[in-house]
């Protein structure tokens, strides 16, 4: 088995996720999909958005399920009504799928798009933000941690003094949900979006939102599907729901949905346990051995950091590292400077190689990633 170091990609499942996905093919395959969905219709209808309220520390019937996290972020934010006369806050943090749904908006309806300046370190100038707010700034987004570097965004203090602004605060949590503790009551956020796949070991094709109240009371999805609403005489319609789920469609694989589920149920046994060593621990490990090699750079901003360690080397591109350290069992990835372009072009990264290590990695793991990445540097 290889050295898996690339979990901000995808995670490693676990055996429980797959014998559920498995399972639920199997019965599909044996018994029919229709018939499956209705066997399993307390965990796709109630189980999984309790499972998910529970990592989440936030109402179940806030929640949706998508097919990605990019899915669930364009279903909120492309039923807002902006105009403009609004102002939309991001950071050179922001990942590119979100930056470029924000551009598009920006050509379709005018918005006003301004960059939340960084402090010299990296970190977000949270005062700058304080100072400058005003009541036309419509949607404040930030990234909890981004895809391209470990910076760890101060979400649970910007929400703190958004509170009393009118805007709607969203946050992107892709790389933190299942690697950090996610609390959208502390943040205080009106839409939270994050990816199965990534750190909470769940399989691809998954995604979900936290869509809050107020973000709700303010969108005007385009569409509502049929498990949400009835048609009530040849020309009206009736939604049935005010709840997160009126933003869902009706078709989904159910047992990606079962896997989601039991990568959530894993999850929650985890960490309401002993927990393994740090991803603080390994992250530190990794960082030593890439400072230890000569001709390579950290990308390393701010001062809190996650388990991601991104780097660039001079004696070798980003994609040949990656290749070789896959030759030598040891997964890593590159981070395209592309999909975080604010931050990236200002630093003068195309590529850069990411390591992100969970809690199945140990020290030894890290010592192998150290020993090959020598071996093919020097």
């Amino acid at each position: 088995m290889p050295v898996h170091l690339n979990t901000a990609g995808a995670g490693l499942m676990p055996a429980a996720v797959v014998d559920a996905m498995t399972g639920c093919l199997r019965r599909e395959a044996q018994g029919g999909a229709y018939e499956t969905e209705l066997w399993h219709a307390d965990t796709l209808d109630k189980g999984v958005y309790e499972n998910l309220a529970r990592v989440l520390d936030a109402p179940a019937g806030d929640l949706a399920l998508f097919d990605s996290a990019t899915r669930a972020w364009t279903a909120a934010v492309t039923a807002l009504s902006l105009s403009a006369r609004d102002r939309i806050w991001i950071t050179p943090y922001e990942y590119a799928g979100n930056l470029i749904l924000w551009t598009e908006l920006r050509r379709r309806t005018g918005v006003r798009i301004e960059v939340v300046p960084l402090l010299p370190g990296g970190d977000l100038d949270v005062d700058w933000m304080r100072n400058s707010i005003r009541e036309d700034v419509a949607v404040v987004s930030v990234p909890h941690v981004p895809s391209g570097c470990g910076i760890v965004n101060p979400v649970e203090e910007i929400g703190r003094f958004l509170a009393s602004w009118p805007c709607l605060y969203l946050v992107d949590a892709c790389q933190s949900v299942g690697q950090l503790p996610v609390s959208v009551r502390d943040i205080g956020c009106d839409l939270l979006t994050g990816a199965g796949r990534k750190f909470l070991r769940g399989p691809r094709g998954t995604g979900f939102a936290y869509i809050g109240p107020r973000l709700r009371a303010r969108a005007r999805p385009p569409f509502h599907d049929l498990h949400v609403a009835d048609m009530t005489s040849d020309t009206t319609y009736e939604v049935h729901t005010d709840g997160a789920r009126r933003f869902e469609y009706a078709e989904r694989s159910a047992a990606a949905v079962m896997g989601l589920d039991a990568a959530l149920q894993h999850h929650l046994r985890r960490t309401e346990s002993t927990v393994e060593p740090s991803g603080g621990t390994l992250r530190d490990l990794v960082r030593a051995a890439v400072e230890d090699l000569p001709g390579t750079r950290l990308v390393d901003p701010g001062t809190r950091h996650a388990s991601l360690v991104t780097f660039v080397c001079d004696r070798a591109p980003a994609p040949r590292l990656r290749d070789e350290l896959a030759a030598r069992g040891v997964n890593v990835w590159v981070a395209q400077g592309s999909h975080t372009p604010l931050f990236m072009r200002r630093e003068g990264i195309d590529h850069a190689v990411r390591v992100a290590p969970h809690y199945y990695n140990t020290p030894e793991d890290i010592a192998v990633f150290a020993r090959e990445l020598r071996a093919i540097v020097d």
